[in-house]
């Protein structure tokens, strides 16, 4: 008798659709997107930070790793006046990444932000030559 109903049948599967698409309140923005680009004798790093100002995004490094977060809270206010509020919003994201950096020439990383996204160059390190030297015959 239940192989009769195909709605209840695919609710599960539907619910599962719903979920996945419009994501739960609380799953909407975990991450960033981050596009990385081998451009020889560096790496490109473009993460996309809309919404984000520039004093809103840290950068740091321990050791090999490179962790960029950001966080900012906003609150958007209508009709202050004498705290009788007519409607009064607030909002709170934070987003973080690691990624390492052991092939990275850390002293040279250079960081810009503009337009909602943090444009990031890190130069490869250069392989060390070892010396070389002639040595005298006695």
């Amino acid at each position: 008798m239940l192989g009769i109903t195909p709605f209840d049948r695919n609710r599960d599967l539907f619910d599962a659709f719903e979920r996945d698409f419009f994501g739960a309140p609380t799953q909407r923005m975990q991450t960033f997107r981050t596009d990385i680009r081998d451009e020889g004798d560096k790496f490109m790093l473009e993460a996309e930070l809309p919404g984000f100002e520039k004093q809103d995004i840290k950068l740091d490094i321990s050791g090999d790793c490179l962790t960029l977060a950001a966080e900012h809270s906003a609150e958007d206010n209508e009709d202050d006046k004498k705290k009788k509020y007519i409607r009064r919003e607030r909002s709170y994201c934070s987003v973080s990444r690691s990624f390492d950096i052991s092939g990275i020439d850390k002293d040279h990383i250079d960081a810009e932000y503009k337009n909602g996204i943090l444009y990031m160059t890190l130069p490869k390190k250069q392989p060390e030559v070892p010396a070389s030297r002639r040595l005298e015959i006695r």
